[in-house]
């Protein structure tokens, strides 16, 4: 028997992007250079006279074919889709350098001469924009000044205006407490994909697997086994990476050392290859949250499996999926639930502007009850929150072929936005 391993038949950004826009849409393309010299692009949909400017991005996806864009359009809103430093390779992927990039392209459509900039925040690009907009209403010198990994990084240095209003759009937690509920905890040996503690190994029929459509069942014992063991695990790979840089600074205070030019070659390029040389950690099995298989958990409209895959027992093994390969600073920034600041949850207290969250029913990634957290989170007084039929990506689950998905939350958008920030 054919086993359907991916959930969608082609994945990659076409999953995110419209079909076609209105008739007399201008397009530009813009590239885009942050204040620390990262470079970026972005592509700006108009049809002329546009006072609004609605915004997406995601930390690793291309979003200047987002399927919001012509929605907007039709409302009178100008679109703007942008990649960041980091698009389709998330490898080395530093959050506190990448909001720079969100900035550089605040201060373009300001350039511009947009009155109002509203960020539309989808999945991941929702925890980034909110990471953002907290990190920009904060004011210097009460900003970040190091990454996540420890390394000098200025934020009060830089120009970051503040947008005007937010939407959340199947939002998730950050991308660190993403992976923290979908890491394998059954890995015992970090360097062996193929390692496993069987009594915290949620494809083992004994911990109450089922196979697939049939619901699995978890006791609450073993779920709190299994969250505690997630959260060991992230640490432990926390501190694989810190004792890396550890021994990478050691030998870069060798290095700065003034004895160091008179010590002999092999000694020097001792070092050099510690300090220059590229190490990357393999992050093993991250498709293994017990809600992709226990449909108990967090009940909704779903269909069995991930957003990958509704087969997570297999594709839990494959080369694909998430934060398969980081290097230390990397993982630290952007997929450690532990250390990564870029946390949904703890941003958005401090964001006060109007705030839309909005939940698609069918999602297989960002649960219900994430959104409605993001939602009570929310510092603004103006906030709304609201449930949409669908999947994550907007499309019909099976259980609800005529979901209203996107159209449905982008009409939500909308009139969101015509309460608030003037049109064409």
């Amino acid at each position: 028997m054919a086993i359907q391993l991916l959930r969608y038949p082609q994945m990659g950004p076409s999953l995110w992007s419209f079909d076609k826009i209105p008739s007399g849409t201008s397009v530009e393309n813009i590239p885009l250079t942050a204040q620390d010299k990262g470079e970026s692009h972005g592509v700006l949909y108009s049809r002329g006279g546009e006072k609004t400017v609605v915004c997406m991005m995601h930390p690793r996806g291309d979003m200047s074919r987002h399927y919001a864009v012509p929605y907007l359009l039709e409302a009178g809103y100008a679109a703007f889709g942008q990649a960041g430093r980091w698009v389709n390779n998330d490898i080395g992927l530093i959050h506190e350098m990448l909001i720079t990039d969100v900035a550089a392209s605040m201060r373009e459509l300001k350039r511009r001469g947009f009155e109002k900039i509203v960020l539309l925040g989808n999945s991941g690009g929702g925890a980034l924009y909110t990471f953002y907009q907290s990190q920009a209403c904060t004011p210097p010198p009460n900003r970040l000044t190091t990454t996540a990994a420890g390394d000098p990084y200025d934020l009060n240095k830089f120009d970051m205006p503040e947008a005007d209003g937010i939407v959340q759009l199947a939002t998730h937690l950050g991308q660190g407490t993403l992976l923290m509920s979908c890491i394998d905890p059954s890995v015992a040996r970090e360097g062996d994909p193929l390692s496993n503690d069987p009594n915290l190994d949620m494809f083992n029929p004994d911990n109450g697997y089922r196979e697939p459509e049939e619901s699995s069942t978890y006791s609450a014992d073993f779920l709190t086994r299994y969250r505690e063991a997630q959260r060991g695990r992230v640490a432990r790979l926390d501190a694989i990476a810190r004792n890396i840089l550890e021994v990478q600074r050691h030998h870069m205070r060798s290095m700065a050392d003034e004895s160091f030019d008179d010590l002999p070659l092999k000694q020097r390029q001792f070092v050099w290859r510690r300090v220059f040389g590229a190490h990357f950690m393999e992050i093993h099995r991250t498709e293994a949250h017990p809600a992709y298989c226990d449909q108990s958990i967090y009940p909704s409209d779903r269909d069995y499996g991930s957003f990958f895959s509704p087969r997570p027992d297999i594709f839990n093994s494959i080369e694909a999926g998430f934060a398969r390969n980081q290097t230390p600073r990397a993982w630290l920034s952007t997929w450690s639930g532990l250390s990564s600041r870029a946390s949904t949850l703890e941003c958005i207290p401090k964001i006060t502007i109007p705030t839309i969250v909005i939940s698609y029913t069918g999602d297989n990634v960002v649960w219900i009850p994430d959104l409605e957290a993001i939602h009570a989170a929310s510092g603004a007084s103006d906030k709304q929150m609201h449930y949409v039929d669908g999947d994550h990506l907007g499309l019909p689950p099976k259980c609800k072929p005529n979901a209203p998905g996107r159209a449905g939350a982008l009409d939500l958008i909308t009139a969101w936005l015509r309460e608030r920030f003037p049109a064409n």
